[in-house]
């Protein structure tokens, strides 16, 4: 499963609150969501908590959003770690990023690295396009050969290449795009596009979601059998 946790901003600004509200208020939701996926018996559970294309935001929200991320991480390590959470952190490469809060992520992954009760991936200075870009470079550089690539090969260079692709996305705020978002492991996933901001998402949200994915058919390209006499396609 994976969130794109969207509508931070409108949440302030429908309380005509500075954006950095919305940012604070939605430390509580990634808690009740982490807790509700882990209870749901979710294996691996993807974030998106900074895009590259975040970047272009202004200097004095992103300096704050840096900050606040550095502050839930060291806060809530300890609790991530008693529940057996291995987390890791997809993207962190540019060199904006404050030092401090590169070293508290790459801690953060050294302490749960050997938990194996769920997977937590934040995606964290991400971009999907560029993933598939530096995994067609490493082909490269391995010197394999164009004929040899496939899927199976070329997965093996994206980052974390033990991560299965994705079933399920949620996105909420009621906007529907991928916003560059782990574009190879979301080829297949079910979205669903709750209109609750993210700061006001809670474990029934993420359930009411989990069950709408249940009640799907997954045809990957395919077609159902047929029922009553009636072709499904």
């Amino acid at each position: 499963m994976a969130c794109v946790m969207d509508g931070n901003g409108r949440w302030a600004a429908q309380r005509s609150l500075p954006r950095t509200s919305g940012h604070r208020a939605a430390e509580t939701t990634v808690i009740d969501v982490i807790e509700a996926a882990r209870a749901a018996g979710v294996e691996w559970l993807s974030l998106y908590a900074f895009s590259t294309e975040n970047w272009s935001r202004p200097g004095a929200e992103v300096d704050y959003l840096m900050r606040l991320v550095r502050a839930v991480v060291r806060k809530h390590a300890p609790l991530l770690h008693a529940r057996g959470i291995r987390c890791r952190f997809l993207g962190v490469s540019d060199p904006r990023i404050p030092g401090a809060l590169a070293r508290d992520f790459a801690d953060l992954m050294t302490l749960t690295g050997d938990n194996r009760g769920m997977t937590l991936t934040v995606a964290f200075d991400h971009g999907g396009r560029g993933d598939i870009v530096a995994a067609a470079r490493s082909l490269i550089r391995a010197g394999v050969a164009a004929e040899a690539v496939d899927e199976r090969s070329f997965a093996a260079h994206l980052p974390f290449p033990d991560t299965p692709d994705v079933d399920l996305v949620i996105r909420t705020s009621g906007e529907q795009r991928i916003s560059n978002f782990m574009l190879w492991q979301v080829a297949y996933a079910e979205w669903v596009f709750p209109t609750v901001l993210w700061p006001d998402f809670r474990a029934p949200h993420f359930l009411e979601c989990l069950h709408i994915y249940r009640q799907r058919d997954r045809r990957f390209g395919g077609a159902l059998p047929e029922r009553n006499g009636d072709s499904r396609s």
